[in-house]
């Protein structure tokens, strides 16, 4: 419909006042809703506790003991209006959500799910908030059911970050945070039959489920992690060359097939990311420790590969076999030499961790070794999709570096290039021949 004349003229001066007035329309507010289910974790509880986070959210919140933190990340200091998606299923629940110094009590009744408004706060610069809830006092079986924090603001161009959705088992893989690799670059027209490095894991940075992978290569890994409270491995594995996640559905003759292992050394088999034949040795390693791994990869000439691992401690003072494992349908030496730092256990996703990884030698078939000072920074499909920002990596006291989880606030670039000044006088000091026999 064509606008009246009076209409043209109320709009053109409706419009000249605005200027003349110095006026301006108001922002419209923009709205995110952060599913629970990706993005929070209980961070605190008492012994005992059933208060969890589901992919629905939060559930069994009956303690009142238990915080549960939501984690989000702004990229510029914002005002942000805060509330809460939930239901009360029984009763009456009265609980506090402090977040960026204000804390904010809130009364709630009612079974049917609804928004709950907090209050407003203010971030003065860009980074991750965290948002924590606990009960304070209830007439039901449970403080509350929450699914989502729902946040408004009227910022200007504001980004927010986030787990945002459950397909492909993302709330799980966000739960566990960004994992991020250092590939490096091998000697060009080199033939690499052994490879070399060493992880120092500083003291306090080595939270349960870490695994600091030293040696990777096409088909494998080999590292240190922390598995409880009282137990940590060094952990050898080798993938089958049939895809599946299941070792169950390997066929016999696409096994990995166990050749050696070292003493004290527990082998099998592994699923869930790939499957294939995995070794592992409970070893009290330490943070603030230095130790090395060593790989070696093989041709037998007859369809198969031979990969073997030693670890050098040195409390022992001296290279332990790990495992040696054949691989079906495989002729090839070593390609593909990475590290990775990961976290496996999704509820101690908010807790950070980082390893310096320095010494990266690569031997040739001629038995020659190589240096290997350049390393390209990627990470896991949560890091490229900047559901989590919370990685670095770069270069420090001569020594590569790696950093995941915690929500810290500065990140590094994917697909950043790192060099490390050359150690020519820490080139390996090991003879293959002298190595404790393995195939």
């Amino acid at each position: 419909m064509m606008m009246s004349q009076i209409q043209r003229t109320l709009a053109y001066l409706a419009a000249t006042f605005a200027v003349f007035s110095g006026s301006t329309p108001a922002m419209a507010k923009e709205q995110w809703i952060i599913p629970l289910g990706g993005n929070s974790y209980l961070t605190s509880s008492a012994a005992g506790a059933v208060d969890r986070v589901e992919a629905s959210g939060i559930k069994q919140w009956q303690n009142d003991k238990s915080v549960f933190s939501i984690y989000f990340r702004a990229d510029r200091a914002a005002v942000l209006d805060l509330g809460l998606r939930l239901k009360v299923p029984d009763g009456n629940s009265v609980f506090r959500a402090t977040v960026a110094g204000s804390a904010f009590e809130i009364d709630v009744t009612g079974a049917d799910v609804r928004d709950v408004p907090l209050g407003k706060i203010t971030t003065d610069q860009a980074g991750y908030v965290r948002v924590d809830l606990q009960g304070l006092r209830k007439t039901g079986a449970v403080f509350a059911d929450v699914g989502d924090l729902v946040l408004e603001s009227e910022t200007a161009g504001l980004k927010l970050d986030y787990v945002k959705e459950p397909s492909e088992n993302r709330f799980y893989w966000g739960r566990r945070g960004p994992s991020v690799h250092l590939n490096y670059e091998a000697p060009a027209g080199k033939t690499i039959e052994y490879f070399h490095s060493e992880i120092t894991v500083p003291e306090g940075q080595d939270p349960i489920g870490s695994y600091f992978m030293a040696n990777g290569f096409g088909e494998g890994y080999f590292g240190m992690q922390v598995n409880s409270p009282d137990q940590r491995r060094i952990l050898f594995s080798v993938w089958s060359p049939f895809h599946t996640d299941n070792p169950k559905e390997i066929p016999e003759a696409q096994r990995i097939q166990l050749l050696a292992k070292g003493e004290g050394v527990h082998t099998g088999e592994f699923g869930n990311e790939g499957s294939g034949g995995q070794s592992y040795l409970i070893y009290p390693w330490k943070a603030g420790t230095t130790y090395r791994f060593l790989n070696r990869a093989r041709p037998d000439g007859l369809g198969y590969t031979l990969y073997t691992a030693w670890f050098f401690a040195p409390e022992a003072g001296k290279w332990k076999l790990i495992a040696s494992f054949r691989r079906p349908q495989t002729n090839k030496h070593l390609t593909g030499l990475h590290s990775f730092l990961e976290n496996f256990a999704d509820r101690n996703g908010y807790q950070g961790r980082m390893a310096y990884h320095g010494n990266q030698w690569a031997r040739d078939t001629g038995g020659n070794w190589h240096e290997l000072t350049k390393a390209r920074f990627t990470g896991d499909d949560i890091a490229r999709r900047q559901y989590r920002l919370d990685y670095a990596g770069g270069v420090k006291g001569g020594k590569f570096f790696m950093r995941n989880g915690g929500f810290f606030a500065e990140t590094v670039k994917l697909g950043s290039t790192f060099a490390r000044e050359p150690t020519p006088a820490k080139q390996p000091d090991v003879n293959p021949h002298t190595l404790e026999a393995a195939e």
